[in-house]
């Protein structure tokens, strides 16, 4: 679940980076680059990153700072579901990742399957709208909404891609070791129970 430190030190950037891209005073501007260095030092001090690393991927946008997006496919075998093994920490996922910039939820998916687990997928009912910080995954620096979507697959072959290492369908009851970074077991759980119901309303937080 979210940690307090993590979430003054996103609201921070949040604030520094609005500030930064909407502000004309020059004094206003110093102030929020000073929020913005803040934030960073926050989450140096409570992670082993380096402060050059966390200003890349936590405080190196402008704009209004908005959620990121991870789409995450369901394809169903029966009673079993699709799970890639991620070479990043050999740890099993949902096919999925960051939604491109230019694609559509649908698209998105289709890609993510087709790259990461060999499957040619049509894209079904959207499952569920999670926000990653009322889940049990580690912290984050990004505020992340997580969208489920049930797929069918429809051609291709079950093979691994250039995160993935090896592809498999899983019972219920007989799950790997799943990487919680992408997914937890409650969430793949409720997947199941939603493919049992079809009548099951959109899950969101």
């Amino acid at each position: 679940m979210q940690v307090k430190w993590l979430d003054w030190a996103k609201q921070i950037q949040a604030i520094s980076q609005a500030g930064l891209a909407y502000s004309k005073d020059v004094y206003d501007l110093e102030r929020f680059e000073q929020l913005r260095n803040l934030s960073i030092e926050i989450m140096h001090a409570y992670t082993d990153v380096e402060e050059t690393k966390i200003r890349e991927l936590f405080a190196n946008e402008t704009g209004y700072q908005t959620p990121k997006v991870d789409v995450r496919g369901a394809v169903f075998d029966g009673d079993r579901i699709l799970l890639v093994r991620e070479k990043l920490d050999g740890a099993w996922a949902l096919p999925g990742g960051w939604a491109d910039v230019g694609l559509s939820a649908k698209e998105n998916v289709v890609k993510e399957v087709k790259e990461e687990a060999g499957l040619d997928v049509r894209p079904g009912k959207l499952l569920a709208v999670l926000d990653k910080k009322f889940h049990d995954h580690p912290p984050s620096p990004h505020h992340v909404y997580k969208m489920f979507i049930l797929c069918e697959a429809v051609g291709g072959r079950a093979e691994a891609g250039m995160e993935t290492s090896e592809v498999g369908y899983f019972a219920e009851d007989a799950l790997p070791p799943l990487s919680i970074e992408r997914n937890t077991e409650a969430q793949i759980k409720a997947l199941f129970a939603m493919k049992r119901d079809p009548d099951a309303d959109v899950a969101f937080d």
